[in-house]
């Protein structure tokens, strides 16, 4: 149990915890100088923990971990980072707090890799310890008292090289549960879990595999009976809930249990290095994997049986780095694992540029502004901007052609507030846009408020200028730094635009991957640092040309193609779709002539899509390809967001915000929530748009990124700060998302009603799913009482594809329905019953009314005579037979008896069922 308590002078929170439920009430002193003194009276031995946060973030070092002891005449206790690890070149320090007067019974030496030198100043009832280690490797700290190690010592302290970089991966999939229910989508659910204790909190839903509803982060804490409850946006619990869990000690997460195997001790830079996870039998808990040293690393994992996971790392350069595992957010045995990194340096080289940027002035309404974008690779004709006001209104921009693809865009905003700028080519945004500019004044900025487009943060090719856009007026003023990292040299250009653009040419010399990293106030700004693939020479691909690519009118599940002519090139050729969600889809490829191929896909989304073609692995001239699937595609620029819960929020708290979708299309919006911690995030529907909540469940700065079709709304991401007090900060950034399918919406359009059905519950029977019998009305009955709401759809398709003249559903009660139907043909109806968008349990079903045989006689004294008129199925009132009767015969036969003038005739029928 914990305590917490705030110093009023300022905004720092420090919380205690104690190895026992019990807590333990810390003092707070303000020094009057800056600084504040925390003293605490532990009565207990073993590992105590305090917290500190200075408005609402974790401070650097915390949580701090102590160590306390028993000796003869009190209690020992020893604290710091330096106690764990730090880095080379560096100081890293450690304090040890005893009772006044048997600090002299202290002695600490430490023995590693190299000599180091402690330093030691004494201050009433601690002494505080630093030392420098020149260099990487494990050091010993031996503490002891009156000659004996205290409890703990010797601690092993794990330090890496100069240098720090940090590289991170999250596995969750280990704290999923899955709930035993079906859910086709989590758009207006919630949920909350309610703890043994009695404590209740928000928890997060997520879709797992085959549309299973379940919760993600589950890490229990206690044993007991934990109840899930999920409502919808009416406050109605789903069919299900409360889901009970019953955890016991097996289900409790356990770091200790967890097993690493592979080399934990060396690895080889730029080579695929890998470990194994196991987490069976560790209960539930998330995975953290975090790799410190004097480089980055390339950190991937892949899920294996059996809760197992391979983690796949690279580090860029050889040394010494620190390999941190944590699960359910406690080291695992041996963790951090110290790494002697060797192999042979990469030879990546690092340019890095810098720009003072300074405050841009406020614009007022009715003031002409201006832009200068270079855009290359585009058509003037085919360019376009525009500006929408906060009320919605869009004008258009004046587009001025300037030389070497430059375009000056013109424009005059009436009002004040968050005005929308978009650019498009051929009637699609260009990388980057849209973007937002703010007339009056500006609020403050940051480094998420740096936007950067243009082809030379997505391809390049050696030899030549690549180019970008960066835009950071909105960012306010700061330092500016452009690096490039790779395996040749960068020359940079940055080009000073005004209002707020730079435009930055980069030329390197030879092929590879490259690191473009930017950052505002020394902080990276979001998606940075960039991979680009420089490609050689553009060489044979150069030779290749695309043709009858349609670039707009094509349809979901409709088959695209277009051709591809090497013109004397070779190579191998590689063609994939990127889609408007951010799934990838290779193309169908198919040699049709010498040096020509056609390429085909099936593009599955509304909005617009980019297709890569590719020569060796180079694009082709104009790769990436944009084509527009739909035909109302998404426009993220008329999207707006608002609410307070973008800029401010509370710890266990609803935090909300609007994003207007009216009068933008259908598409997919995506929200992404980084911070700390992870967030209960839910959405309902609203008039205007889609209302989000979110749940932090600590305190600190999470950025809010809303996505529409894929491409980033103006004025995203946004940065909350979430004050209060709540759980310790994950060591790792935290990622919760959510993507929602919109319905289009126009201005003062109401919300349409969601229906929650469950087609799999829906019970049919009756003999109108056994058999069907030409002109004689069929039954059936839809028990819906297990499926939820949602509406039904019943439809038959006679064999020449028309619907069936004779079909009715009546309610029967208030939960069946009866469907009575009259086939009109010989031939294969298809019968087709729907609960919402989701066919019932075997629909569609075929039948088929056939004809095998007929015969007919007449008697005449006593003599058989056979003829042979013309049969007519189907009759009418004006046939040639009139109807005797009819019986059933064997093995689902029908004989039907009719009077063809005087004489009889028998007809013989097989009746294929409609099966379900």
């Amino acid at each position: 149990m914990a305590h917490n308590y705030m110093r009023q002078p300022s905004d720092q929170t420090p919380k205690y915890k104690m190895p026992t439920p019990e807590g333990l009430k810390p003092e707070i002193k303000d020094n009057s100088d800056g600084s504040i003194y925390v003293q605490y009276h532990p009565t207990i031995q073993g590992r105590h923990e305090v917290q500190m946060s200075f408005e609402g973030s974790g401070i650097d070092g915390s949580p701090f971990q102590c160590l306390v002891d028993s000796i003869d005449s009190g209690y020992v206790s020893i604290f710091g980072s330096g106690l764990v690890g730090g880095m080379s070149g560096e100081n890293e320090s450690f304090t040890v707090v005893a009772k006044h007067g048997t600090l002299n019974d202290i002695q600490v030496t430490i023995d590693g890799p190299a000599r180091t030198d402690v330093k030691r100043e004494n201050k009433g009832d601690r002494a505080e310890f630093s030392y420098m280690p020149m260099t990487p490797g494990a050091y010993s700290i031996n503490i002891k008292y009156k000659g004996k190690d205290i409890k703990g010592s010797p601690f092993q302290a794990k330090i890496s090289g100069e240098g720090r970089k940090r590289s991170q991966i999250s596995i969750s999939n280990c704290s999923d549960y899955a709930l035993n229910v079906l859910e086709p989508e989590i758009v207006d659910l919630t949920g909350s879990l309610k703890k043994p204790s009695g404590a209740i909190e928000p928890c997060i839903l997520k879709k797992l595999a085959e549309g299973r509803l379940g919760i993600a982060s589950f890490t229990p804490k206690e044993k007991g009976n934990y109840a899930v409850n999920v409502h919808t946006s009416s406050e109605k619990h789903i069919k299900g809930s409360p889901f009970n869990i019953a955890v016991g000690d097996k289900e409790m997460a356990h770091a200790s249990k967890v097993t690493v195997s592979g080399n934990l001790n060396s690895a080889n830079a730029n080579s695929e290095n890998h470990i194994v996870i196991d987490t069976n039998g560790s209960g539930y808990g998330g995975i953290s994997v975090v790799m410190e040293g004097p480089h980055r690393t390339e950190l991937d994992f892949k899920e294996l049986e059996n809760r197992k996971y391979q983690v796949y790392f690279s580090p860029h350069e050889p040394g010494i780095y620190i390999l941190n595992i944590r699960f359910a957010d406690e080291h695992v045995n041996g963790s951090p694992f110290l790494l002697n990194v060797g192999g042979e340096p990469s030879g990546r080289v690092r340019e890095t540029v810098t720009r003072e940027m300074e405050q841009a002035e406020p614009v007022m309404p009715k003031t002409k502004c201006e832009f200068l974008l270079k855009i290359p690779g585009t058509n003037p004709f085919d360019m376009e901007a525009s500006i929408t006001d906060p009320e919605g209104k869009t004008e258009l921009c004046e587009v001025m052609d300037e030389d070497d693809f430059h375009y000056r865009i013109n424009f005059t905003p009436q009002d004040k507030g968050n005005h929308i700028v978009s650019i498009k080519h051929k009637g699609m945004h260009i990388s980057g846009s849209p973007f937002q500019y703010t007339v009056g004044q500006l609020k403050t900025g940051g480094s998420h408020k740096v936007q950067v487009g243009g082809p030379g943060v997505e391809k390049g090719e050696c030899n030549l200028w690549n180019t970008f856009n960066i835009y950071s007026r909105e960012a306010g003023a700061g330092t500016l730094s452009v690096a490039i990292e790779g395996p040749g040299k960068a020359m940079i250009k940055i080009e000073e635009r005004p209002h707020g653009f730079l435009g930055v040419s980069y030329n390197v010399d030879k092929p590879g991957q490259y690191g473009i990293h930017l950052k505002f106030k020394d902080e990276h700004i979001p998606d940075s640092p960039f991979k680009v693939t420089i490609s050689p020479d553009g060489g044979v691909a150069r030779q290749v040309t695309v043709h009858a690519l349609k670039d707009r009118g094509l349809s979901i599940d409709k088959a695209a193609t277009f051709t591809v002519s090497f013109n004397g090139a070779a190579g191998q050729l590689h063609a994939f779709i990127r889609s408007p969600s951010g799934g990838h889809d290779d193309c169908f490829i198919q040699e049709m002539d010498t040096g020509v191929f056609g390429i085909r896909f099936i593009p599955k989304e509304n909005g617009v899509h980019y297709v890569d073609v590719k020569l060796n692995d180079m694009h082709v001239p104009d790769s990436p390809f944009a084509v527009m699937v739909g035909s109302v595609a998404a426009d993220p620029a008329m999207v707006h967001a608002h609410g307070d819960g973008l800029e401010t929020g509370n710890v266990n708290k609803l935090n909300k915000f609007v994003v207007r979708t009216a009068g933008a299309g259908s598409g997919f919006l995506a929200a992404f929530i980084d911070g700390p911690s992870k967030v209960a995030l839910s959405c309902k529907e609203v008039d205007e748009g889609y209302e989000f909540q979110y749940t932090p469940f600590c305190a600190g700065k999470y950025l809010i990124t809303l996505k529409y079709g894929n491409i980033g709304i103006a004025g995203s991401p946004y940065q909350a700060v979430i004050s209060g007090t709540g759980r310790k900060p994950s060591p790792i950034l935290e990622q919760s998302s959510m993507v929602v399918e919109t319905v289009e919406k126009k201005p003062g359009m109401k919300a349409s009603r969601r229906f929650r059905g469950d087609a799999s519950k829906v019970v049919a029977s009756g003999p109108g799913i056994k058999k069907a019998f030409l002109n004689r009305a069929q039954n059936l009955t839809l028990d819906v009482k297990e499926a939820g709401n949602a509406i039904l759809f019943v439809g038959m398709i006679t064999p020449n594809g028309t619907p069936e003249s004779e079909l009715v559903v009546k309610r029967a009660s208030n939960t069946s329905y009866t469907v009575t139907y009259t086939c009109k043909e010989a031939g294969e109806h298809l019968l087709q019953i729907k609960w919402g968008d989701d066919d019932i349990p075997g629909s569609p079903c075929f039948g088929d009314v056939s004809l095998l045989s007929h015969s007919h006689s007449s008697r005449r004294r006593g003599a058989a005579r056979w003829s042979s008129p013309e049969i007519t199925v189907g009759m009418t009132s004006s046939s040639m037979f009139s109807f005797l009767g009819a019986q059933v015969g064997d093995k689902g036969s029908l004989v039907v008896l009719l009077k063809e003038k005087e004489d009889p005739v028998m007809l013989l029928f097989a009746v294929r069922p409609l099966k379900f």
